[in-house]
């Protein structure tokens, strides 16, 4: 499975909308700070997640997720 998250930071108005295959890892590694585009606003909360089966349908949520439409929907129905 695949994972689609969207992660807030406790200290800063901020999200993040990503996706991976280890979603525990993954959420480790951006509260160690050890993600480039994210180390400036940990630490993180998991808001929510979607699983998926494929690696291709994971990237293809995620940018739909960042689109206006997409985050108009996450903030509607999943958040």
């Amino acid at each position: 499975m695949y994972y689609v998250y969207i992660l807030s930071s406790k200290e800063k108005d901020w999200s993040y909308i990503g996706y991976t295959g280890e979603l525990k890892q993954r959420l480790q590694a951006h509260n160690a700070r050890e993600v480039q585009s994210t180390k400036a606003y940990a630490p993180f909360e998991l808001e929510a997640y979607v699983a998926v089966k494929t690696k291709q349908k994971a990237k293809e949520l995620e940018g739909y997720f960042k689109t206006g439409s997409g985050r108009a929907v996450l903030n509607k129905r999943i958040l």
